[in-house]
């Protein structure tokens, strides 16, 4: 059965709320899902001051056993529309990989969140595409599977790049019903598309 890896960073939470709906999209798509996080390199004491969320009691991924999936699901905040240095951290580890080409021709897509409307939802999918580049690794988006990206009647999340969530500057906004069946559609979306590519 083809196997996706769910890989989250999430500093306040609302990015391990759009993965449940991401992997309940994977099962639905028939695939095995592996829910992974990547590991912390802040200090408890910082974490602490800054109100961060308790980390998800899932294991934490070594880059090296990233060829076990066939196909990647990454979620992030974003940082001045790029990736958190926690997931830039992961990414340096995987020279190893990259030397031997292990993930070129999977699949990947990514989910993220973002304090405002206007906060980098495209550009933190567009500014790690350089990543998939080198590893040869095929980027899939989400598209407008999704009707509710069309919706403009509120705030929603998300975009062709990706689901996402908008969380407001302090994180007091959560994932609403619309962003988490956009992060579900992805993941049925993304398992159609890694089972074709795994045949």
């Amino acid at each position: 059965m083809t196997k996706i890896f769910v890989i989250t960073y999430s500093t306040f939470g609302h990015i391990n709320k759009l993965a449940q709906s991401i992997v309940k999209g994977l099962e639905k798509g028939g695939v095995e899902v592996g829910r992974y996080q990547i590991a912390e390199t802040l200090s408890d004491e910082i974490l602490t001051k800054m109100h961060a969320a308790p980390k998800p009691e899932i294991p934490v991924l070594n880059p090296k056993d990233l060829p076990e999936a066939d196909g990647y699901l990454f979620g992030f905040p974003t940082r001045y529309g790029t990736t958190p240095a926690q997931v830039k951290t992961f990414f340096d580890a995987t020279g190893g990989l990259w030397t031997k080409q292990a993930l070129a021709g999977k699949p990947a897509g990514f989910f993220f969140s973002t304090a405002s409307q206007h906060g980098g939802q495209e550009v933190t999918v567009f500014t790690s595409l350089p990543i998939l580049a080198h590893h040869g690794i095929i980027f899939v988006p989400l598209g407008y599977a999704n009707a509710h990206l069309f919706d403009n009647s509120e705030v929603v999340g998300g975009s062709p790049w990706g689901a996402g969530t908008v969380a407001n500057g302090d994180g007091s906004r959560q994932p609403s019903q619309k962003e988490l069946e956009i992060a579900e559609t992805q993941g049925e979306q993304f398992a159609n598309v890694a089972k074709k590519l795994s045949a």
